[in-house]
């Protein structure tokens, strides 16, 4: 593994979050909205992008909220704190996406505000504590995962767009039910990847 001045490597941090440690295809956390908007290669698209956008946003402001916790010695308030930090940022995207981005706001429906119950957003802040983090590792690892989410849920979509195009899905398995499947494969292809890079 590659270390810089006794940090961990940035880039693996990120390269670890998209593969090895994909938030959403190893970790499983985020499948509500993974499967919910993955049926449009452009919707999905837009919704890893706020994914992203609140992810990294949140895990940076997080963190010295955390450390001032740490201080203070209240760091059981931190889940709650976390919670709203989160529901602010997703406040502001949302009204960002409605002002400015009216169609793409109208495209996510319920699930743009459905980022703040998404786990994938409280787990991020929630292991940079766990794993002992300094700032700039967790605004890598808040990145690298809300970039993971985003590849799998763009993947996700694509495959199940070519599917619907050009095959004849059983009955029983249609929408939702190939997406598990498609999902179960590629978490399978992503665990190929462990050992390319660690958190």
């Amino acid at each position: 593994m590659l270390f810089l001045a006794g940090d961990k490597n940035l880039i693996e941090i990120i390269i670890a979050s998209l593969l090895n440690h994909n938030i959403a295809l190893v970790y499983i956390l985020g499948m509500c909205s993974l499967i919910a908007i993955s049926n449009n290669v452009k919707n999905a698209f837009w919704m890893g992008v706020a994914v992203v956008f609140v992810v990294t946003l949140t895990g940076i402001i997080n963190y010295p909220i955390y450390q001032l916790l740490v201080k203070t010695g209240t760091t059981n308030l931190a889940l709650l704190v976390f919670i709203i930090t989160i529901a602010a940022t997703v406040q502001f995207l949302e009204m960002f996406l409605q002002k400015f981005m009216p169609a793409l706001y109208n495209a996510f429906g319920i699930f743009l505000p459905l980022i703040t119950v998404n786990c994938v957003v409280l787990a991020v802040s929630l292991f940079f504590v766990t794993k002992d983090y300094d700032f700039k590792e967790t605004a890598a690892f808040s990145f690298g995962s809300g970039l993971g989410w985003m590849l799998a849920i763009v993947l996700l979509a694509g495959i199940r767009e070519k599917l619907a195009k050009k095959s004849d899905i059983p009955r029983g398995l249609a929408g939702k039910g190939i997406a598990f499947v498609i999902l179960g494969i590629l978490a399978l292809a992503f665990i190929g990847f462990t050992g390319i890079a660690s958190l």
